[in-house]
């Protein structure tokens, strides 16, 4: 009897994980297409991979919304673009700068008949993810960023939490992003995390314990000659920052920074550069190593966050406003988007 009972709780089990996997579609090709394939040729569900190109560093995903499609780069190497289907009409996919908080393989939309969302990699407290879905052709998703199955799967595989993910209009030249994620983290309850003023005397303030661990963000303001660092979303530490000509604009650009050679010096990691073009009025002008040369922050500052930039860290410099005091732009980094 015993051995009755658990040949038919095998079979039940096995039962259900067979309807389980049936009720999970497969969407998109089941393999690369070659890997030269120019991105506007790709077809609805298609994508290219070729990982070998770049085996190991920090991975950045830029997705265009007006291409559908989404361009994967390793060590500021492209190693794979893939077509895409982002948010339709009244549930519109945030444009920003983000970086993956959640990895979930069988992920499952709490809101939308308990969808199947495999290879889930969320990048918003609101839940827009990177997942394995429909990829018609055109935007159809409730916000998050449909990905071809196979795509989404090497992905995952690849991908570290803590990916950096650029969403922009255009794809090689982004463009009218709202703040990036880390401007304006919020608190698990919901609010609006702390960020305190330094004082008159101070030049820098440094509090790793508020987030020993997690991304590491970096913020550079030409307007309110700031330098702002957050961990996991938190502010660990700022300090005042000197524009070597305070009046001349520097644009809006995000450096990610690679493996490879590294110094004790700040900006002497190897970074790569992407132009926020479009934001704040910059220039039609690529990322380059320069933005950085005029801007100097305290020694004792500089030393201490250094020794603590790993690749993948984001780096983001901005003629923007960008503390408490600020009025005119909006701060507030998204709207409530659902988790599918």
């Amino acid at each position: 009897m015993t051995r009755l009972y658990a040949m038919a709780v095998a079979l039940f089990f096995g039962v259900v994980g067979s309807i389980q996997a049936e009720r999970t579609p497969f969407w998109g090709a089941s393999e690369p297409v070659p890997f030269e394939t120019p991105a506007d040729q790709l077809r609805n569900g298609e994508f290219t991979w070729a990982p070998q190109l770049a085996p190991a560093g920090p991975i950045l995903v830029l997705v265009s919304l007006e291409e559908q499609r989404a361009y994967t780069y390793r060590n500021g190497l492209l190693i794979g673009v893939a077509s895409v289907s982002t948010g339709k009409p009244g549930y519109e996919t945030p444009s920003g700068v983000f970086q993956t908080f959640l990895k979930d393989k069988d992920h499952h939309s709490t809101k939308y008949h308990n969808a199947a969302m495999p290879y889930t990699q969320k990048f918003t407290q609101d839940g827009v993810a990177l997942h394995a879905g429909g990829v018609p052709g055109y935007p159809e998703s409730h916000g998050c960023v449909h990905l071809p199955s196979e795509f989404a799967r090497l992905l995952f595989d690849a991908a570290p939490k803590g990916m950096t993910v650029v969403i922009a209009k255009a794809g090689s030249a982004p463009a009218e992003f709202r703040h990036p994620a880390f401007l304006s983290p919020l608190t698990d309850g919901g609010g609006q995390a702390e960020h305190r003023r330094l004082s008159v005397a101070a030049s820098h303030r440094w509090e790793p314990e508020k987030s020993p661990s997690g991304p590491l963000s970096i913020l550079l303001s030409r307007y309110d000659e700031r330098i702002l660092v957050l961990r996991n979303g938190v502010e660990i530490g700022r300090a005042k920052a000197v524009f070597r000509k305070p009046q001349q604009p520097v644009g809006s650009h995000v450096f990610v920074a690679n493996e490879g050679a590294q110094s004790s010096a700040l900006l002497e990691h190897r970074w790569v550069g992407v132009g926020l073009l479009g934001h704040m009025g910059d220039a039609n002008a690529p990322p380059d190593s320069t933005v950085v040369n005029g801007i100097t922050i305290p020694a004792d500052f500089r030393a201490l966050l250094a020794a603590e930039i790993r690749p993948g860290t984001t780096l983001m410099v901005t003629d923007a406003p960008v503390l408490e005091h600020t009025t005119g732009l909006d701060m507030a980094v998204l709207s409530s988007f659902p988790d599918h």
